[in-house]
């Protein structure tokens, strides 16, 4: 199901080097593609969804990562921790005021890493957040990007009640475009992700 996280992890790791920094993690409670374990020196996880980050605490102390990995449940803006780069993973587009988002963040970091959605991509189309990610990517824009690079993928469903799962926790607008693979098994809908550098 879902995407090919392998790849995407991969893409992170080849675009910026994570090695022995200390990493401002904005949206650590959800699927991490960073791995915390082996490439940071430390990592401030921050995450406003207490269920995620109850989720991540558990994996940090399977992994006995106590002492390079703080968790801290906050909204970012009031964020205070600084370290090496700001790294936004697929949270960007949520936020309400990108713009602002990405001045706290270099006020924390020399470098901001962002991760998320590319604009025109069917997926951020079919989960009804077109708008957020062109507004972000405009944030992003503005503010001055030193490097960016745009990969493609594909999430995959097995059918249409996987895809229902997935998708209407967005809302009505993206349950009625996932209509359209009612009888549809074996789902591939087209991703486009980028991975800018600010």
């Amino acid at each position: 199901m879902a995407a090919d996280y392998v790849q995407m992890a991969r893409n992170l790791e080849d675009f910026y080097q994570f090695k022995d920094k200390v990493v401002v993690f904005v949206g650590a409670g959800t699927k991490q593609l960073l791995d915390i374990s082996r490439i940071p020196k430390r990592t401030i996880a921050i995450d406003q969804d207490v269920d995620a980050l109850q989720q991540l605490r558990q994996q940090v102390e399977a992994r006995h990562l106590e002492n390079v990995v703080e968790i801290v449940q906050s909204d970012f803006f009031d964020v205070p921790s600084r370290g090496d780069v700001v790294y936004f993973e697929f949270c960007l587009h949520e936020m309400t005021d990108p713009d602002k988002a990405l001045a706290h963040a270099k006020s924390l970091a020399p470098d901001i890493v962002v991760y998320d959605h590319a604009p025109g991509s069917e997926w951020a189309y079919l989960g009804a957040e077109e708008d957020k990610v062109v507004r972000s990517t405009q944030a992003m824009e503005r503010f001055g990007i030193r490097r960016r690079e745009i990969f493609r993928t594909n999430q995959h469903f097995k059918d249409y009640a996987e895809l229902l799962a997935k998708v209407s926790p967005q809302g009505p607008l993206a349950v009625e475009r996932a209509a359209r693979y009612a009888s549809v098994t074996g789902i591939a809908i087209p991703m486009g992700y980028g991975l800018t550098l600010l």
